[in-house]
């Protein structure tokens, strides 16, 4: 079974994200991962040593809760297109 282009695409943004260098903003950083949680239905707990990262993990993921799977993969691949590709020109 073929997987769907949204997967391929999603697959293809994840590992941009993985093989990117340079420093993010942490805003963005924290996007990025509550859409990749939910995209991949992963609802553990942040896990992070820093008390204060898995406070602000668990708010990035409080703030995307409301949207499914699929959304989130698009907002996922949305966001490397217009700001993390946009930061390495």
């Amino acid at each position: 079974m073929k997987k769907k282009k949204l997967h391929i695409d999603f697959e293809k943004a994840v590992e941009y994200v993985n093989s990117y260098h340079q420093p993010m903003p942490a805003d963005l950083l924290l996007k990025l991962y509550a859409y990749y949680k939910i995209a991949n239905e992963n609802f553990n707990n942040p896990g992070s040593k820093t008390p204060l990262i898995n406070a602000f993990k668990a708010n990035a993921l409080i703030q995307a809760q409301d949207i499914g799977r699929e959304k989130a993969m698009k907002e996922y691949i949305k966001l490397v297109k217009r700001e993390v590709k946009k930061l390495s020109y």
